[in-house]
Parts: structure tokens; sequence; C-alpha cells
């Protein structure tokens, strides 16, 4: 490459320098890429089932309609620049942008106009998010087609601790105080949730099982009959009353157990040649298996549990008195009907004690979802309202769920489906490009460097076309 410096001096010449700064009449956006995801929101057709949800809370004719609000709501929660309600009023100066978002300038609403919507919602509203969620989680599985479906089940703590007050902001397990929804999962997707204060466990009331129940019964109505279902929880969830739920239901559960003294008495009497290992390309372990019943469980209720214990964490073997010993829980190869749908799709092999252990350290990928959520939006909620909180709270599940989706659908070919919200608006969302308007038709201008490196033509073609969502 030639010197383009002399003495040290980047620019030698005053050719390049910047000499003034001025206005243009240009309409320009920075945020280029949303433009693929409005189009994309547009043409899953969505917006007539929000319109049909939630359109009564439109009380006037005047103002703007319920789907075009979500619109405004779904993109600006996609673009992440501002986690605060009144950069809505800056939005609403910026022509570009609502181009972008193909939304008329004049009709791009005020942070007033936002805040109003969220505080309409009452509970009635509110619980219609949960039915939404469950219809776009049908959609995804129509889609992908699993052979089985393992679930996830977990509290997400949202730190609220140097917010104002907040109706429900409590202390939680993690000494801060804000709010601990319950939250199902499937894969990257939040599929269900109840938005709860901060003092509520992971098991409090009836709440749990429930969604599971209405959830497994959204799968075999909509999807499949037939499908093994297989939920994974950890040690808050442990309960004999949700597991002869789960029975009932017929889907398979892993649950991690606690260390009561008798177990961990068990497990320091085994002699060495008893124990069993199993290992993969992470991780080495030590098992044996048992059947357990606790003292307050009836006395026809008990299960298979393992009792494992790491040997390596990070390459590093471990001494005895530092390995994080587990006990999971479970009903797969009890010769109950699950394991008979496992069967029939060809993972019998599942009910091994080397496929439980696998199975249940994927749990790990569960509590990705969480730190993905959070990275997609801010843990503080912008109200002093529970009600309005727990609106907003939804329609955040509900955009990430869609940013979830319009990565696999769109963007998957030049962002790994892995990447977290914050690379993929670096390298998707967040490019500059021109709006012009010629013969009658709106076109959106970049760079040739970028449309080559995105290549923006294959995610413009795809965004036309994408997976229709349908009410089941």
């Amino acid at each position: 490459m030639a010197n383009t410096t002399v003495d040290g001096n980047p620019f030698p010449t005053a050719k390049t320098h910047i000499s003034g700064i001025d206005v243009t009449s240009d309409t320009l956006t920075g945020r280029g890429g949303l433009a693929l995801f409005s189009r994309y929101l547009r043409n899953i057709e969505l917006y007539p089932h929000l319109e049909r949800l939630f359109g009564p809370l439109r009380k006037s004719g005047k103002g703007l309609a319920v789907s075009a609000l979500f619109h405004q709501i779904l993109c600006f929660l996609a673009d992440g620049t501002s986690r605060h309600l009144v950069y809505f009023d800056a939005l609403k100066e910026d022509e570009g942008y609502a181009r972008g978002i193909e939304t008329e300038p004049e009709q791009m609403a005020s942070s007033h106009a936002v805040k109003r919507f969220f505080r309409a919602f009452n509970w009635g509203r509110i619980w219609l998010f949960r039915r939404l969620l469950r219809q776009l989680f049908v959609w995804r599985l129509r889609l992908t087609q699993p052979e089985v479906i393992v679930l996830g089940l977990d509290t997400m703590v949202m730190n609220n601790d140097e917010a104002e007050a907040r109706q429900g902001c409590q202390p939680t397990y993690k000494k801060v105080k804000g709010f601990q929804p319950l939250q199902l999962t499937w894969g990257p997707f939040v599929v269900d949730a109840l938005f709860r204060g901060g003092k509520k466990n992971g098991n409090a009331g009836d709440v749990a099982g429930n969604m599971v129940e209405d959830v497994v019964r959204s799968i075999r109505r909509h999807y499949r009959a037939d499908v093994p279902i297989i939920l994974r929880t950890d040690s808050g969830f442990l309960d004999q009353k949700l597991f002869r739920q789960y029975e009932k239901l017929e889907i398979g559960f892993l649950c991690a157990g606690k260390l009561y003294d008798d177990i961990i008495e068990q497990a320091r009497n085994r002699k060495p040649t008893t124990w069993s290992e199993y290992a993969n390309a992470q991780q080495v372990w030590q098992w044996f298996e048992f059947w357990d019943r606790r003292k307050s469980w009836r006395k026809r209720d008990g299960w298979r549990a393992l009792y494992l214990r790491p040997l390596y964490e990070d390459e590093q073997r471990l001494l005895a008195f530092a390995r994080p010993d587990t006990v999971i829980y479970t009903n797969l190869g009890e010769a109950k009907p699950i394991d008979a749908l496992l069967e029939t799709a060809g993972h019998g092999h599942w009910t091994r004690p080397e496929s439980l252990i696998e199975l249940y350290h994927g749990r790990g990928a569960d509590e990705l979802v969480h730190r993905a959520l959070k990275d997609f939006r801010d843990e503080q909620l912008p109200f002093k309202r529970f009600q309005s909180n727990a609106a907003f709270y939804y329609t955040v599940l509900v955009a990430f769920f869609l940013f979830e989706a319009f990565k696999r659908d769109v963007t998957e070919t030049v962002v790994p489906i892995t990447a977290q919200a914050t690379r993929v608006r670096r390298q998707v969302i967040d490019f500059a490009a021109k709006i012009v308007r010629t013969a009658g038709q709106v076109i959106l201008k970049v760079p040739e460097a970028l449309w080559t490196r995105l290549r923006l033509v294959e995610l413009w073609n795809r965004t036309a076309d994408p997976p229709v969502f349908a009410w089941a």
C-alpha cells in the first residue's frame, strides 16, 4: 500500500478536508434496515390480528389506528436506539425515519400518544397478549415441524432497582428490586409468560402448572396430538403436584432436585465402583441412578432420579469438595406414555441415563433466551402503574418473538441466527440510506458496497414473501 502520510500527517493535502457543514433537502435515514423489518411485519399479515385483538382500545376515530401504533412501537423496539418513550417525539420530527418504516411523517405518534395507549390497557386486553404469543408459537411449529418439542420453564428477574417507585417492584432473590415474570420458552422464543411482582417465586400458586397445560393443549390441538413434549425446569419447580400434572398431560419432564442430607449421604456411602461415567465434548460426569420419594410426598408418588457430579470445569479437574453436585428428577424411562411417543418419533434413546444428562444440561440454552431478551430491551420498565408495565412487557415479548422470526426468515444468510439483537442491529439495521420518490414509487437507495456486503436484493426478496402468520 502506498504511503499516504507526510511527516506522520495522515492528511498531507487539503483535498480531503471537510471545510463546512450544511443541511440537505434529501430524505435520509440512519436506520435503513428498519425498512426490511417493517416490510417483513407487513407481509406476514400480522396487523389484521392485532387490530382484531386490540382495536377496541381506540376510543376515537380521530387518532391512529391501533395496528398503525403497534407498527411504530414494534419498529421502535427492533431499532433499540433508546429505551425511553420520549424518544418518539424525536422520531416524529424525523421524516427519514418515518419513510424508512413505511409511514407518512404526519402519522408518526408522539410519546404522549404511546403512553396513553399503554395506559388504556385493562387486564382483559393484556391477557390477549398471551393468546397471541401462543399463536405465534404454533405458527413457528408448523413452519419447522419439530419431531420433539423441548420447553423450558423459568423466571426472569428484571432489575428496576434504580427506577422510581413502581407498583409491583419488589425485592427479588437476586437482591435487587424489580419484577420476576414466569416465562415458558421454546428454543429462542418466549411462547408464554406471566408478568408478576418481584417477590413471587417460580412456583407461586397454580400458575406454572396452568401455563404448561395451556401451552400443551395448544400444541396438541393446533400442531400434532402425538408429538412428544419434554419440559426442563430448575429446582424452584420441584413439586410432586406439578409432576403429577405433567404425567396427566402425558409429557416428559426433567427437573433439578435439591441436595437433601439423605441424598448426599446416599452418594457419600456409594462404592466408587458403583458410579458410572459419561463424557461429552465439554464435560465429564460421574453419576448413579436411584428412585426417590420425599417424606412430604404421597406414598404412591416417587420418581426416577440421577445424581451427577462433574469432574471438570473449563478443562480443569475439580477436587471432591469443589464439585457442584446435581440431582435430576424425571419420568422418562418409567414406561409412561411419553416413552411410547418418543419411541414412535425415533427418539427412544432419550430415556437412557446418558441422554438424560445431555438433555438436562441443554437447559443452559433456555436461560440464554432471557439474556437475549435483556439484550433486545433494557430491563427497566417505563410506567409507575403495574397494569401499564404489564402491557408494555408483553409488547416487548411480541416484538422479541417477531425479531427472532425475522432473523430466521430474512437475515440468516448474512448474520448467524444465534447473534443477539445488538449485533443484528449494528450489521443489518443501522446503515444509512436515501429515500427518493420516482415514477410514483418510493425507493430506498444505499451505497454499492453495502448493497453487495448485505446481499440486499436477497434480503429484500425474502421480506416480499415471508411465511404468513395465520391464526390457528
